[in-house]
């Protein structure tokens, strides 16, 4: 006998698991990874693995702590150590880099009630945290392949946006291969970019906002006298517009709420490096963005065709 079932949505089942989700941008994120290690030498991939492996370890810990189901095997705490990694300097102690991870997943993502809860992107607001907390450490900046010549002593550089104009500026082409110094994973544009289309053909992520991101980047920097393609080369542009500007938790749902989502991450990295004290901006813009986010999903949502508001009661 055929009864009909009745629940509630959604009702198709052939929809894409988070570990899916989680391994997909992993896999997107190897290039960037590879890049580092290749750049910055065996110590990368060292602390790359540090920062994995203590992420993994306090959400393990923290779910045990709350006795809360596990949720290590969704891989979110993996993509988290990764982000985290990418957006450290290869000098960075290893001690430094765990209190990073306790910040990214303890406080930022566990407290708040875990994966889809927390209302930052961890690794983003882990790095200002170390930023704040480590400047010295967090801006011990190497030049590219120090340790083909000397892998003992790291010979400390500055990063493209630190440099003046005294005719010392790298090339397009070095910024586009990443033989610049910064953080391990947002030198190589190439490595970030072939990444991001990758997550953009899987349709794991959308356009809309990398590329506002980018864009309203360097149209006011073509408007404020600065070059718009060092400028969007440089830096954490790449990663943080399709890695972090990306995230499903704390950026909106809707097209318009991207776009607008973007053209904040844009404007605000353009104001603090044109004139703030801070030679880089990413990061400060994707937080202050991800507070933002839940007023632009309400200016942003989309209307129900021949709705009405609910009246609101008046006296």
């Amino acid at each position: 006998m055929n009864r009909l079932i009745v629940s509630p949505s959604p009702h198709d089942e052939n929809y894409t698991k988070t570990s899916t989700i989680m391994l997909t941008v992993c896999a997107a994120l190897m290039p960037a990874l590879a890049a580092g290690c290749f750049i910055f030498g065996f110590r990368a991939l060292l602390l790359t693995a540090i920062c994995v492996g203590s992420c993994v370890l306090f959400e393990f810990l923290c779910r045990k702590l709350m006795k809360r189901e596990n949720t290590i095997g969704d891989f979110s705490a993996v993509v988290t150590g990764l982000l985290l990694a990418m957006n450290l300097p290869v000098t960075l102690p290893w001690w430094i880099a765990v209190i990073g991870s306790f910040v990214a997943i303890v406080i930022v993502k566990q407290l708040f009630g875990g994966l889809g809860q927390n209302f930052a992107n961890p690794a983003i607001t882990a790095r200002i945290v170390l930023m704040v907390s480590f400047p010295s450490a967090m801006t011990n900046w190497v030049i590219p392949f120090f340790w083909r010549e000397n892998a003992a002593d790291a010979v400390t550089g500055a990063t493209p946006l630190a440099l003046g104009g005294d005719g010392s500026l790298p090339s397009y082409l070095d910024l586009f291969l990443g033989n610049v110094g910064g953080c391990i994973g947002e030198t190589c544009a190439l490595a970030i970019l072939a990444g991001g289309l990758f997550l953009a053909a899987k349709k794991i992520i959308s356009l809309a906002a990398p590329l506002s991101f980018i864009g309203s980047l360097a149209l006011l920097s073509l408007i404020a006298g600065d070059d718009p393609i060092y400028q969007i080369l440089a830096g954490g542009v790449f990663l943080g517009a399709f890695f972090m500007a990306t995230d499903y938790a704390t950026t909106p749902i809707s097209t318009k709420g991207k776009i607008v989502f973007g053209l904040g991450c844009g404007i605000v990295t353009f104001v603090i490096r044109h004139f703030g004290s801070f030679p880089e901006g990413v990061s400060f813009s994707i937080l202050l963005m991800n507070v933002l986010t839940p007023y632009i999903e309400q200016l942003t949502r989309t209307k129900i065709f021949g709705a009405k508001e609910a009246e609101k009661n008046e006296g």
